[in-house]
């Protein structure tokens, strides 16, 4: 019989991969779309550094839990452990893999965790929803506030020099932000130890988890973002590096708010897809003074993208739901 640490360390992989295909993108599709000028091996080096440091950092600082207290409600029971880290375990990674191949922006935290915890479904679904609305209304009135003083910027024949480094530290702070947020999504897949809500991941695991994500960064980087770098491609201005800054600096902030809210894991996916909806609508519907002019000519309507995405995140989400209970089950 097969030892079920390997189908730990097969689960973690493969989930190592396709989050950073998919999340990971979600958080760092804007940064590649405005560097796309400068060579991969740079952007790696600079996402792997602050991957790094956000590890070390948390799981020194707890004393061992590399997942910021995410993982608290979902806690790992040695007992049990042979019987839930079985061949089944690895399906869901495998199901997000495939999925993120096909360019569905699905959530890992709903796929991933309710497999191991399903009683937990609805509250981090109701927290994804309220993410998703309170992202696309403070998109909506950030990107109306400061569409005037972008088209301003845009108007001038050389970018200020200080948007360039302005853009690498908001970078930092949401990839960061994200993190904290999803790692739980990874390590519960690893073996912790003490009681539940306190338990604690040795370092030869933390550090077999953190050598394979670092892997998983230069894969992606190298293939320059993979599939779901796609639908960051597809909204306008998201390679202007101006455009880039602010989302990420948006993007972190409503993030941070979450992650103060509660511990209880959320769908960044969800969030990403409510601010960037929320910037289209801002950008393409004048309230009071419509200019048609001012529209990108051949772009996509707001609404139609914004309905396309929420159909791609829902599906995600119903076959995320129907895989972790329909496994729960057997």
């Amino acid at each position: 019989m097969i030892d079920y640490h390997i189908y730990m360390l097969i689960g973690f992989l493969l989930s190592a991969y396709a989050i950073v295909a998919n999340d990971a993108i979600q958080t760092l599709g804007t940064f590649i779309a405005a560097n796309r000028q400068r060579p991969w091996q740079s952007l790696w080096l600079f996402v792997s550094g602050i991957l790094t440091v956000v590890l070390l950092y948390g799981w020194l600082k707890s004393g061992g839990d590399p997942a910021y207290g995410r993982l608290n409600k979902f806690p790992f029971d040695p007992n049990t452990a042979a019987e839930l880290y079985g061949p089944l375990c690895i399906v869901p990674p495998l199901a997000l893999l495939i999925l993120t191949r096909l360019g569905l922006p699905v959530s890992t935290t709903f796929l991933i965790l309710t497999f191991f915890a399903p009683k937990n479904l609805v509250d981090m679904v109701t927290k994804s929803l309220f993410g998703y609305a309170l992202a696309l209304v403070v998109g909506l009135v950030t990107f109306k506030l400061v569409k005037g003083y972008l088209a301003q910027q845009k108007t001038k024949t050389q970018l200020d020099p200080w948007w360039v480094p302005f853009q690498w530290i908001t970078t930092a702070f949401l990839w960061s932000q994200w993190l904290i947020q999803d790692l739980a999504n990874l390590f519960i897949y690893f073996p912790r130890e003490g009681q539940a809500g306190q338990q604690t991941l040795s370092f030869s695991w933390l550090l077999i988890g953190l050598v394979a994500m670092v892997a998983m960064q230069l894969l992606i980087m190298r293939e320059g973002g993979g599939k779901v770098q796609e639908i960051v491609d597809q909204k306008s201005g998201t390679s202007d590096v101006r455009e880039a800054t602010l989302i990420n600096l948006v993007y972190g902030l409503v993030i941070l708010f979450f992650k103060e809210y509660s511990n209880m894991p959320m769908s960044t996916t969800w969030v990403f897809l409510g601010l960037l909806a929320g910037r289209e609508i801002a950008y393409h519907v004048q309230l009071a003074n419509h200019d048609s002019e001012e529209l990108e000519t051949g772009s996509i309507s707001p609404w139609n993208m914004m309905v396309k995405d929420l159909l791609k995140a829902t599906i995600g989400l119903v076959v995320s739901v129907i895989l972790a209970l329909g496994m729960q089950w057997i």
